[in-house]
């Protein structure tokens, strides 16, 4: 361990073990770096400057100052964790003399359902798109695809846009094949594909995706691209399906997270095991699957407060 134990020195060694021994991903990384960012700035202010004068008075007050200013119990919750690994860390590593961080409790976030679209909801977003009418652009098509395979197989849209042309090839040479997906902490799964969204891969692979990259559709190895024929970017992607989203009139703002929570909500509600849609999502653990099994709870408790005749209670 080096030797420097300048809060910004000590900082930037603790993202470099993240990133190198425990192998985050890029997005978590700048999630990290996002909190460890406004934590260095809030020491700063308290005229802190090495990590060994950090206290857990410092740690308490920054916790406390995060829910004064509003923030979400979820955020607050998330830059605590972040900041007690970062102290357990250091003093794991002898760059201070005591974890400040030990005694400062993680601020319990509540539940949050996901709000999962209708399947007719679903429908309409995917007919926004245009892209299996005839004369669509590719544009529209890859619009279709992507929408098609995030309610398909309820991949991050992070996890979809690493994808490469190989990846969808693999998957439409074989009719029964499933989509192999690398998700957190480089680690891969098998997601079935059905008959709906393979139509849309494909008919980006076959008919958008050449005319969209022209003369150059031998040089990106990317499935999904942008305007200027280079890897769709995460942004633009939630861009996209927000505009959908609204072009299909829906109630509320989606993202492609929305589709994600749909295609778990959905599954649960047909009749899946929680732990086959734990493996189909690629959660770690069960427990984070099971905030879902609340959504469908919550939808038949109404169904039953609607039509069953001894339903009605009173308070």
């Amino acid at each position: 361990m080096a030797s420097r134990t300048d809060l910004a020195s000590a900082i930037a060694d603790y993202l470099t073990h993240l990133k190198i021994e425990r192998g985050l991903a890029e997005h978590t990384l700048e999630a990290y770096q996002s909190d460890l960012k406004r934590y260095l700035a809030f020491l700063g202010r308290q005229g802190v400057v090495l990590a060994k004068d950090v206290k857990a008075a410092h740690v308490a007050a920054f916790t406390a100052g995060l829910v004064s200013e509003g923030l979400a119990a979820a955020s607050v919750g998330r830059m605590t964790v972040t900041v007690r690994g970062l102290h357990r860390y250091w003093w794991a590593e002898g760059v201070t003399d005591e974890d400040a961080a030990a005694e400062v409790a993680p601020r319990a976030a509540g539940i949050h359902l996901p709000k999962a679209l209708s399947i007719d909801q679903v429908e309409a977003l995917i007919a926004s798109t245009g892209g299996q009418l005839p004369g669509a652009s590719w544009r529209q098509i890859e619009n279709w695809a992507l929408v098609e395979l995030l309610y398909g197989t309820g991949a991050r849209v992070s996890e979809l846009l690493d994808l490469d042309l190989v990846d969808a090839n693999r998957l439409l040479q074989e009719p029964e094949s499933a989509l192999r997906i690398t998700g957190k902490g480089h680690k891969t799964r098998l997601v079935p594909v059905g008959h709906y969204a393979r139509a849309a891969l494909e008919a980006w692979i076959v008919r958008g995706r050449p005319v969209a990259l022209g003369e150059n559709s031998s040089s990106q190895s990317a499935l999904l691209i942008d305007t200027r024929g280079h890897r769709l970017g995460r942004q633009a992607a939630f861009n996209r399906v927000a505009q959908l989203g609204v072009k299909a009139q829906l109630p509320v703002a989606i993202s492609p997270h929305t589709l994600r929570h749909s295609y778990a909500t959905h599954l649960l509600d047909g009749g899946a095991d929680v732990r086959v849609v734990q493996e189909l999502l690629g959660h770690a653990s069960v427990a984070t699957t099971q905030i879902y099994t609340l959504v469908t709870i919550d939808h038949l408790r109404s169904v039953y407060r609607l039509a069953h005749p001894r339903a009605v209670t009173t308070s």
